[in-house]
C-alpha cells in the first residue's frame, strides 16, 4: 500500500510553456501533477516514432496534459464570465482536473501500443485512466480523495464519460472541439516544425457559446476559426501522423514486440519484467501498469540487435541504427482488399530475393475518420452543424483508409512491375 498523499503546496506555481507561455498551477493541481502516476507521462512520447521524421518531435504526454489543463482553465473562466452560476465551483474544478488527467492511461509510445496485438491485458487508454483513478492503492486516487473525496472522483468520471446533465462539461474534455485536440495540434505543429494551417485559441474561445440544451456551440464569427482548426487537423494527419517514416518505424517496433512474445513463449528469449507485463501478463494490475514507460522497450530493442533470431534482430537493427529502411511504393491509393490480393505474389518476390516476408514485406493500414457531423459534431448557436455553413468543412468529411506497401530497396523494381501488371496502367514510384 502506498503512503497517503497529503496536500503540501501552499503557493501558486508558474510553468513556462513554449506553446502557451506562462501556465499557472494552483497548489491543488500541483498535488496531482506531483504523483508518480502523473509523472510517468514524462516518459511517454506524445508522437511515438514521429521523431524519426521530425527530430524535434520528442515532446511527451506530460507537457501536452499540462497544456490541455491550461486551455481548460482558460475556457472555463471564459464561460463562467458569460454564464455565471451555470457551472458549480466543484464542476469547474473537476473539468480542469479532467483535462489534466485525460491521458494518464496511455501505454508506452502512446497510441502505437494501444492495441491487443501487443498488450496482453488490452484496454483503451481511457479505460486504463479510469482504473488508475479508482485504484485506492494508487497515489493519484489518494491525491484526488484528499482534494475532492470519493464523490468528486465519481463525478469526474461521469464528466469524462458524458453522464452529466450539463453536456458542456463533457464537451470541454471530450468532443470534436475539446481542449485535448486543440492543444495537441498546436503543440505537435510547434515541435515538428510543420507550418500548415494554424488557428487562434483565444479567438476561438471568444466565439464559444452555451446552447439551451447545455452543449457548447460556435457563434457566427467563429466559423472561420473552426475551418482553420479542422483544416489544420486534416493536414497534420497527412503530413505528420501518417508520415511514411513514422508509420514504418511504428511497424518495426510492434512487429519486434510480437516476435519477442513468440520467442519468449518458445523459451528462446528472456524478457524484462516490464516487457512481460506488456506482452504476456493478461492480468495486469494498475500498480504495475503505472511502471510502464518507453524506456524498457527501447532498451530491449538495443539488446535484441545481437539476437540469433533473424527476424527479431533485423527489426531491432532498423530502429536502433535507422539503417536499410524499407522503401514505400507510391503513386496510387491502395485499399485493403487490393493489398490482400497482391500479398501472396509480393511475398514470393520478397522470398526469391532472399528476404523473409515476415519482417521484410510490410503492409501498413492508415485509417482516420474525417469530420463526422452526426456523432457529436460542432454546432452553431442555432443548432446547425458547421458543415451546413461551410463548404470547406463539408469537404473534410472524407475518410482516410489506405494501405502503404514497404519493401526492401532492391525489391522495389520487381514489386512495382508486378503491381502495375495487376492494377493496369498506373504511375508508380518509391520513397
Amino acid at each position: 500500500m502506498r503512503s497517503k498523499v497529503m496536500v503540501h503546496h501552499v503557493h501558486q506555481s508558474i510553468i513556462r510553456d513554449p506553446v502557451h507561455g506562462d501556465i499557472f498551477l494552483s497548489p491543488e493541481v500541483r498535488t496531482l501533477i506531483d504523483t508518480s502516476t502523473f509523472q510517468r507521462l514524462r516518459y511517454i512520447s506524445q508522437l511515438a516514432t514521429c521523431h524519426f521524421a521530425f527530430p524535434s518531435a520528442t515532446h511527451t504526454r506530460f507537457s501536452h496534459s499540462i497544456g490541455a489543463y491550461h486551455l481548460a482553465t482558460t475556457l472555463v473562466k471564459r464561460l463562467n464570465e458569460i454564464y455565471p452560476g451555470t457551472m458549480s465551483d466543484l464542476d469547474q474544478k473537476l473539468v480542469c482536473y479532467g483535462a489534466l488527467l485525460h491521458d494518464i492511461g496511455h501505454p508506452p509510445f502512446s497510441h502505437m501500443l494501444e492495441t491487443p496485438e501487443v498488450f496482453a491485458t488490452y484496454a483503451s487508454h481511457e479505460e486504463w485512466g479510469k482504473r488508475l483513478l479508482l485504484d485506492e492503492s494508487g497515489d493519484l486516487n489518494q491525491a484526488m480523495r484528499s482534494l475532492v473525496g470519493q464523490e468528486g472522483i465519481d463525478r469526474l468520471i461521469d464528466i469524462m464519460e458524458g453522464h452529466v446533465t450539463l453536456p458542456a462539461l463533457h464537451d470541454i474534455v471530450s468532443s470534436q472541439l475539446d481542449v485535448d485536440r486543440l492543444d495537441y495540434l498546436i503543440r505537435d505543429q510547434h515541435f515538428t516544425g510543420v507550418e500548415v494551417g494554424g488557428f487562434d485559441t483565444r479567438r476561438l474561445f471568444r466565439s464559444i457559446r452555451l446552447r439551451s440544451d447545455g452543449h457548447l456551440a460556435i457563434s457566427r464569427d467563429g466559423l472561420p476559426i473552426v475551418e482553420a482548426y479542422l483544416m489544420t487537423r486534416w493536414h497534420m494527419y497527412y503530413l505528420v501522423y501518417f508520415h511514411r517514416i513514422s508509420v514504418l518505424t511504428q511497424t518495426y517496433i510492434t512487429r519486434a514486440l510480437q516476435r519477442a512474445r513468440l520467442l519468449y513463449q518458445k523459451g528462446d528469449l528472456k524478457l524484462s519484467e516490464a516487457l512481460k507485463d506488456i506482452l504476456v501478463n493478461d492480468q495486469l494490475q494498475p500498480c504495475d501498469y503505472v511502471k510502464l514507460t518507453d524506456a524498457p522497450i527501447m532498451m530491449s530493442l538495443f539488446e535484441w540487435t545481437n539476437h540469433s533470431d533473424y527476424i527479431l534482430s533485423n527489426l531491432a537493427k532498423r530502429v536502433t541504427s535507422r539503417s536499410e529502411f524499407h522503401r514505400r511504393i507510391t503513386g496510387y491509393p491502395l485499399k485493403i482488399g487490393m493489398a490482400r490480393r497482391l500479398l501472396p505474389s509480393l511475398k514470393q518476390i520478397i522470398s526469391e530475393a532472399g528476404y523473409v516476408p515476415e519482417s521484410d514485406l510490410i503492409l501498413a493500414r492508415t485509417q482516420k475518420r474525417g469530420y463526422f457531423p452526426y456523432d457529436g459534431g460542432i454546432l452553431m448557436e442555432d443548432g446547425t452543424d458547421v458543415r451546413e455553413r461551410s463548404r470547406i468543412i463539408k469537404a473534410l468529411e472524407s475518410k482516410i483508409d489506405e494501405v502503404m506497401i514497404f519493401v526492401p530497396p532492391d525489391c522495389v523494381d520487381a514489386c512495382v512491375a508486378h503491381i502495375k501488371s495487376e492494377l493496369g496502367s498506373v504511375k508508380l514510384s518509391s520513397d
